[in-house]
């Protein structure tokens, strides 16, 4: 006698996307020096899908941009509950961290492209509005697939307890990755009437800066819209896939062995894209519909103490001023270093945990370590999890785990890359999976 399933649930569901490709001439984020962009290799996008069941609705929306500012986050939600009526803790947005597109923040590195950061919210609240007008029933499926040989940890162990960014030249002093990767990735599908797929969120762990590198001087949105574009010849043109970037704080691309694979530039990206789409194709195809029919979400706001500047971060400061030729990294270093006003000063951290169905997300404003979202899918209560970085805010460039805070590798530095206490990370994912059980209860 086989065992009965329970029956699949129907939602309502739409996806949308909209070209937010800034004019040339803006400066491209995510290095320490500033690129100028001459040209649109291919369009930046962002992308929503609206779930409804009742009176309930979660809107997802993913952007290709480096990070999302509170600003924006707040700008766009004010004006979807405005038009739509839905409340800001069911509304995510996030980015997919790609290298080659436009600032956002008045105190990063490269200056923003104002005007078109001012109309960005508007141009969201509008995508959403015309998913939520073309809602129809649909369901859910969760898929998972394990993609090996994509994703390589960064960071690596020294003989002297340190950790250090890359082994080149250092390779008899190191002992190995100083930690994980997560090779897990999770589909979210909407499949509509007659089985047609609609569109899918696709939620892997991996640094988006492949395409182009510092001398970059083009707008791309690198692996992820390659990806997009691999799903959308297998299933049709009118098929959007959304990247909810994963935990990859200390992940990237690069290959720590000898390979003739393509190791950057726009080949890597399209052999990334092209891979990554295959198994998000392989673990959608094969995703069962989900039977639970429940829609929540949470906000949270911690306060959790920035970094004090101390004697130790100070002497360097002044072993940096007294050095000659200074590179501008370190020129960036003294001038950070110098007019840091958060000594003593307590952040606003945002964590947002949304449940739809059998998923439980959960959405954390910065670039986070690859175990800390292992640890809070470790412990959710969920069936599947996703756990999204650079999601409502920026309240810190990276959040490394406890142990690794003073370990002074890349991603750990303070003030460069670490803005808040090196316990931040387990109080974030704490945080979440308290709110995860407390949801799921």
């Amino acid at each position: 006698m086989s065992e009965s399933l329970p029956k699949p649930v129907t939602y309502k569901a739409a996806l949308a996307q909209s070209v937010i490709t800034p004019p040339i001439g803006v400066s491209l984020a995510g290095y320490f020096h500033d690129r100028i962009a001459k040209s649109v290799r291919d369009d930046l996008h962002a992308k929503a899908m609206v779930i409804e069941h009742d009176d309930r609705r979660i809107v997802l929306v993913s952007c290709d941009l480096i990070s999302i500012d509170a600003q924006t986050t707040d700008r766009t939600r004010e004006l979807i509950r405005a038009d739509l009526g839905i409340p800001p803790e069911h509304v995510m947005v996030c980015a997919t961290h790609t290298h080659t597109g436009p600032e956002l923040r008045e105190d990063g590195v490269v200056p923003p492209a104002r005007q078109w950061r001012d109309e960005l919210p508007g141009k969201i609240a509008k995508m959403v509005r015309g998913a939520v007008d073309k809602l129809t029933p649909a369901t859910l499926h969760l898929g998972s697939a394990d993609a090996v040989g994509y994703s390589f940890n960064r960071l690596f162990r020294m003989k002297d307890g340190s950790e250090v960014f890359g082994r080149r030249g250092r390779e008899d002093q190191v002992l190995g990755p100083a930690g994980p990767i997560d090779p897990q990735l999770q589909t979210l599908g909407v499949v509509g009437p007659e089985g047609k797929l609609l569109g899918m969120a696709v939620n892997f762990a991996l640094h988006v800066d492949v395409i182009g590198g510092g001398s970059a001087n083009f707008i791309s949105a690198d692996w992820p819209g390659e990806m997009a574009r691999a799903v959308a010849g297998a299933y049709g043109s009118d098929v959007v896939t959304m990247l909810f970037q994963g935990t990859c704080g200390d992940i990237n691309h690069v290959p720590h062995d000898p390979t003739n694979l393509p190791r950057g530039g726009p080949a890597k990206a399209i052999q990334i894209g092209r891979g990554l789409a295959g198994v998000a194709m392989h673990a959608s195809e094969r995703a069962e519909p989900m039977t639970a029919l429940t829609l929540d979400g949470r906000i949270q706001k911690l306060e959790i103490p920035y970094y004090t500047r101390d004697k130790a971060f100070l002497a360097e400061l002044d072993a940096l001023r007294a050095k000659p030729n200074r590179s501008p990294f370190e020129e960036y270093v003294i001038k950070r270093g110098e007019s840091w006003p958060h000594d003593g000063k307590l952040a606003d951290v945002p964590i947002q945990v949304l449940r739809i169905g059998d998923l439980g997300l959960v959405a954390l404003p910065a670039e986070i370590f690859a175990r800390i979202g292992l640890d809070i899918k470790h412990w959710s209560p969920a069936p599947a999890t996703f756990v999204v970085e650079l999601a409502n805010a920026r309240a810190s460039t990276y959040v490394p785990t406890t142990d690794q805070a003073e370990r002074g590798a890349y991603g750990a530095k303070p003030i460069l890359s670490r803005w808040l206490c090196s316990d931040g990370g387990r109080r974030m994912a704490d945080a979440s999976v308290t709110m995860l059980h407390h949801m799921w209860a």
